[in-house]
């Protein structure tokens, strides 16, 4: 979500003849968008406004102005604060008003060059306006794109700030979207990620005020002339309707790919959590959609530590997931987020206690990966090529399975091959990614 927020404010900035520079160093504007789900991402953003000052210092001396933006979550969550804590900020700005960036740069601007105080504060939720402004805004050419379709959350899990940060739950409406898909394959997209903090509980409505949930999105979006590859994160238990699993089965472009959230293996931690879903309603839908699509790739993401987690209920974890079997995963100790049910309770999980248990789940976790990623040896996948490779004789791609592909070129080069899907017979695995050949 936070590179599809990124690239729509390089393109809402565009029109005011800015344009994306490599380094920070004499920078007009530089924009932190932050991310508020664990405290070392939202401490981060401090550190980096300190090396910032001397950016910042630097320019004045020279006569000019550098404008320093603040955005995303921790903006949403902090603003004040930050206001406060870093005089330096011009900006900040939550993640529902970042359209508006050209208009606060300027006023920024405007009020520095009149010796006035020039800091700005926006947090206002209006998410609706802000799709309204951003359907508006032209596409660069590429082979993959993200689309979010979804945003906020009405799920309040007891550790989450995303109800907070984001807003409650908000679904684009169903023209915007296939409109915005339209522009996105008429650039050369191929493939699509939907977006959405928790994307399977769209339920946006159509101009003839039909009421869509994502298996008719995705439907519609497959028949559109371009894409060859759909997928859609992140989601939630709750919301993986038979619909849904049948759209893995019936519909060739939505890949055999789905990275849907546990948290956690124990029935009493997940319900601590409000997860609003058990382990093994959780195990019936991985069951019931590896009948519908046997190749299915799954990963998930885990909180280790949560508060009141005994031993008991972190083997639990570890049961799960040597039941799931999971391609890849995101694994994290807990983190108490300010304002969170959780930050309260009791029986917060010693430290030391947390990090040995994180250290065994990862090592349960990168074995999986690397079975995984083994068991493509031998086999011809379709890699979709995004990138060049580490050296000029490779190139970078991902599988249907979204593991990270390195392709050796042979005769071919990375220009014939950019954003074209190409079969790969596979030579090796490993834990991180898998090597192979032009087929």
């Amino acid at each position: 979500m936070n590179v599809y927020d990124t690239e729509r404010m390089v393109d809402v900035m565009a029109p005011e003849g800015y344009e994306e520079t490599d380094t920070p160093e004499g920078a007009d504007l530089i924009v932190l968008n932050t991310c508020h789900i664990r405290e070392k991402a939202a401490e981060k953003v401090y550190s980096d406004i300190g090396r910032i000052r001397k950016m910042k210092d630097a320019k004045k001396k020279a006569g000019e102005e550098m404008v320093l933006a603040v955005g995303g979550c921790v903006a949403q969550a902090e603003g004040a604060e930050i206001m406060k804590r870093a005089p330096i900020v011009d900006i900040v700005f939550g993640p529902q008003t970042y359209h508006n960036l050209p208009k606060m740069v300027n006023q920024s601007l405007d009020l520095k060059n009149h010796g006035e105080k020039s800091r700005i504060l926006d947090t206002d939720l209006a998410v609706d306006e802000k799709f309204e402004q951003l359907s508006k805004k032209g596409v660069k050419k590429k082979a993959t794109a993200f689309l979010t379709i979804q945003e906020g959350c009405d799920k309040f899990c007891t550790f989450c700030v995303v109800p907070y940060t984001r807003g409650a739950e908000y679904s684009r409406g169903v023209d915007d979207v296939i409109k915005d898909a339209i522009k996105l394959a008429e650039a050369g997209v191929v493939e699509v990620t939907l977006l959405g903090q928790n994307v399977n509980a769209f339920h946006g409505v159509s101009a003839s005020g039909e009421e869509w949930g994502l298996p008719q999105l995705i439907r519609a979006l497959a028949k559109i002339d371009g894409f060859e590859r759909i997928r859609y994160t992140t989601s939630h238990p709750h919301d993986m309707t038979d619909e849904l699993l049948d759209v893995h089965a019936d519909v060739k472009e939505c890949m055999p790919y789905l990275h849907l959230p546990v948290q956690a293996g124990s029935d009493k931690i997940l319900k601590a959590m409000n997860r609003t879903h058990d382990s093994a309603s959780y195990l019936k839908i991985i069951a019931d959609l590896r009948k519908k699509r046997p190749d299915i790739a799954l990963s998930g993401d885990f909180i280790v530590g949560f508060p009141g987690e005994t031993d008991d209920d972190f083997e639990k974890t570890m049961e799960l997931v040597r039941k799931v079997k999971y391609s890849q995963a995101y694994s994290f100790k807990y983190s108490p987020r300010p304002g969170t049910p959780a930050a309260a309770m009791e029986n917060q999980v010693d430290e030391a206690i947390s990090s040995a248990r994180l250290t065994r789940l990862q090592a349960l976790l990168k074995e999986q990966q690397t079975e995984f990623n083994n068991s493509m040896i031998g086999k011809t996948l379709c890699v979709l090529i995004e990138a060049p490779g580490k050296t000029n004789k490779t190139v970078f791609g991902r599988s249907p399975y979204m593991q990270a592909v390195q392709v050796t070129l042979g005769d071919a080069s990375y220009k014939d091959l950019q954003g074209k899907i190409v079969d790969v017979l596979i030579k090796e695995g490993g834990p991180f990614n898998i090597q192979g050949v032009l087929a």
